[in-house]
Formats: structure tokens, sequence, C-alpha cells
């Protein structure tokens, strides 16, 4: 066998092909050191979310156990375990943002999205999620609305965002 084609690491058991099949293209390099997280993110991208069904078949790929994995995505708040709405609000928590309102904005937001924080609206338009720092401080508060920073969020803002999400 080459030396410089790269094997792909065998196919775990379990019962969605398709996630099996990722876990394998995504450790095509063989070598499973250090690989979990940078596995978790790359199917979170490629399937909107880390499906329960995944945890084993992450694990036996990677010779760990199942809460060992499920430790991880549970621990990490970037990891979904459903898929997030078309539109993800992601409002910062931090100090510094709820000392210039946040808190307030927050409850807005709430009310105006018709969303629960930390839920996706019953519709599948809009998530609400809290974010713990987004590096903004001297802006706040702020948040990241479909990955794009928005800073000086007040009423106006607030407008413009529920208008943008189409809630």
């Amino acid at each position: 066998m080459s030396t410089t084609t790269q094997e792909r690491v065998p196919l775990p058991t379990g019962e969605v092909p398709e996630y099996a099949e990722a876990i394998s293209r995504h450790l095509s390099g063989g070598d499973t050191r250090g690989a979990l997280l940078p596995l978790l993110h790359a199917l979170q991208e490629e399937f909107g979310h880390l499906d329960d069904a995944m945890v084993p078949q992450v694990a036996e790929a990677l010779n760990l156990s199942r809460a060992d994995v499920h430790g991880v995505i549970t621990f990490y708040h970037d990891f979904r375990r459903q898929p997030a709405g078309r539109h993800v609000v992601r409002l910062c928590r931090a100090e510094s943002c709820q000392a210039r309102g946040g808190a307030a904005i927050e409850r807005a937001a709430v009310d105006r999205l018709g969303v629960a924080m930390g839920a996706t609206r019953g519709d599948g338009q809009v998530s609400l999620e809290p974010v713990y720092c987004l590096g903004l401080c001297a802006t706040g508060p702020n948040a990241l609305v479909d990955g794009v920073p928005v800073s000086r969020i007040d009423a106006a803002a607030l407008d413009r965002i529920v208008k943008q999400v189409g809630a």
C-alpha cells in the first residue's frame, strides 16, 4: 500500500449511515488523537445539529466512551442538540452588556420575537440564544444575528433585527 494515500477510518457501526459516512469522511487522515472537537464542529456544520444518534457512532470511531462524547457536547454552548431556526439571534449576557441595558433588551427580544431565551420558535423561523461575550464590550449591548455582529442594541436596533428575521 502506498504511504502517500490517506486511509479512511473504518465506518463505525450504527443506525444512521449518513452519520457514519460523515464521521469516516472527516476522520480520513486516520489519526484520531484530539479529533473530538473538530469532528463535532464538522458534523454540526454538515447536519445543523448534533443528533443523539451520533454520540455512539462518534464514540466508537474515536475509541471514547459515550459519556465522554455526550459530556463534551453538553458542556460547550456552541453545540446544538436540536436544529436551530432559520435565523439565529444570539444576545450577549456578559457583565458589560448587562450593565448597558442587556437585560431589558433580552426581555424585549423575547416578547417581540415570540420565543423564550434558549429556544426555537414553533414555526422554526427564529432561535434566540444566549452568548457569553462577543468581545465588543465597549459597544454593548450586543448580539449576533445570523452570525453578523450587531452593536449598541436599543429599541430601534431591535426593531431592525425583528424585521430582518421576519418575526
